[in-house]
């Protein structure tokens, strides 16, 4: 079983790293081409570098684009361990402020509704979010209601470098070296981008970044993002008879040419789907921002292709250059990557049954920075680090499901 002692001192580290974390606002932004895409988040990088330094890692680094990496040695008299590598991603999601965040500590939940804004009545209820009945008894930590929380992935941030500080002041147990990285951008899709493999060092490597304790997942959707533009023809109302073309309007109609049942609210499982996530538009230009998703390799290219004989139709209806798209590819499907490597799959799943988790092997509906390391020749499956309901004001993570994470990088450290 796990020789992890995890007392009452290491839980306030934890959870008061985790604080100081979430309140950096670190969000990125599709838009920029920069790396990192926004200023902002070079606060929680330096932040965490002076962390590592402080801690006693070796080597701690940052490159021009954000990229942190460092490393615990090993203590092992004759080493022949492979560098087993742990990686999570410190900007927070665009889809929902994450300036400002105030994050609350609820000890010793009880299933009752919290109130998280007493002045707007913000709610976070189990009879909406069954899954907080599974958190009796623990310690819950939540928004105020106005932001995200940015336990994604934060939490998977607090989780590595606690586990790193572990290790370095218990050096009875025994492990091999350590490397850990921390990413920019990966909720725009481009954490991995500019990620030196080489450098790193791992033979393997895993990101802490899943949600519910168990979790663990070596396949996920192949991804892609779509940009469609419209143009209109802006003429003053009153004169408008035959001349106008409202790209709004158009916008509109577009959206209709895409399955409705197939977008994020109407698929599960392996259902891929077509998810719109911003809509721009005045009577002149009309912008709309896809993400296109599909675990099987076939579906993924037809659903591409399927976006572009859409803007074709639209084109052949309305004359050619009304409607425009771009596709970029972000990530693939990081499961063929484990032929022949599942023992690094079977290692975690070893590292958690010694910790008393079940593991919960399946596929992730999303993607992680591992989906497009494992295709830079760095295997890496996705590790739960406890957060709930992502991306939104009813974010939450359990202080619990999050020791449970930094137990399971030191058993598989150890191992």
């Amino acid at each position: 079983m796990s020789t992890i002692e995890f007392n009452e001192m290491w839980r306030e580290k934890l959870l008061n790293r985790f604080l100081s974390y979430v309140k950096i606002y670190s969000t990125s932004d599709a838009e920029s081409e920069a790396t990192p895409s926004t200023e902002r988040q070079w606060d929680i990088a330096n932040y965490i570098v002076e962390e590592l330094k402080t801690i006693g890692l070796e080597d701690v680094s940052i490159d021009d684009h954000g990229y942190i990496m460092a490393y615990v040695p090993s203590n092992l008299e004759n080493d022949s361990q492979p560098t087993i590598g742990f990686i999570s991603h410190y900007d927070t999601s665009p889809d929902f402020n994450g300036e400002n965040v105030k994050p609350q500590v609820w000890e010793n939940y009880q299933g009752e509704d919290l109130v998280l804004n007493k002045e707007t009545n913000f709610t976070l209820s189990p009879a909406k979010f069954e899954s907080l009945k599974q958190y009796i008894g623990q310690t819950i930590i939540t928004t105020d209601g106005n932001t995200l929380l940015g336990a994604d992935d934060k939490a998977g941030c607090a989780e590595i470098v606690t586990a790193a500080e572990y290790l370095i002041a218990h050096p009875e147990i025994k492990h091999g070296r350590m490397a850990v990285g921390f990413t920019p951008d990966e909720e725009i899709g481009r954490g991995a981008h500019k990620f030196d493999v080489a450098k790193f060092g791992a033979e393997f490597a895993y990101t802490m970044d899943g949600s519910e304790v168990g979790e663990l997942e070596y396949e996920n959707f192949n991804a892609a993002g779509a940009i469609v533009k419209i143009h209109g023809l802006s003429v003053h109302p009153g004169y408008a008879f035959g001349k106008m073309v409202n790209a709004g309007l158009l916008a509109a109609e577009f959206i209709q040419l895409l399955p409705a049942n197939e977008t994020p609210a109407t698929t599960k499982g392996f259902d891929g789907f077509y998810h719109l996530m911003d809509i721009t538009a005045d009577i002149s230009e009309a912008k709309l921002q896809y993400i296109i998703r599909d675990h099987d390799e076939v579906k993924f290219e037809v659903r591409k292709k399927f976006m572009e004989e859409k803007v074709a139709e639209f084109n052949q209806k309305y004359g050619e250059g009304t409607a425009e798209v771009e596709i970029k590819e972000q990530y693939r499907n990081m499961k063929q990557q484990f032929e022949g490597k599942m023992h690094i799959v079977d290692l975690a799943a070893k590292a958690m049954k010694e910790a008393n988790i079940e593991p919960k092997i399946k596929a992730i509906r999303g993607g992680t920075d591992g989906a497009q390391l494992s295709y830079m020749g760095l295997p890496c499956p996705n590790i739960f680090a406890g957060g709930m309901n992502f991306h939104g004001p009813y974010e939450y993570v359990a202080l619990e499901s999050m020791e449970k994470a930094l137990e399971v990088i030191v058993n598989i450290v150890k191992a």
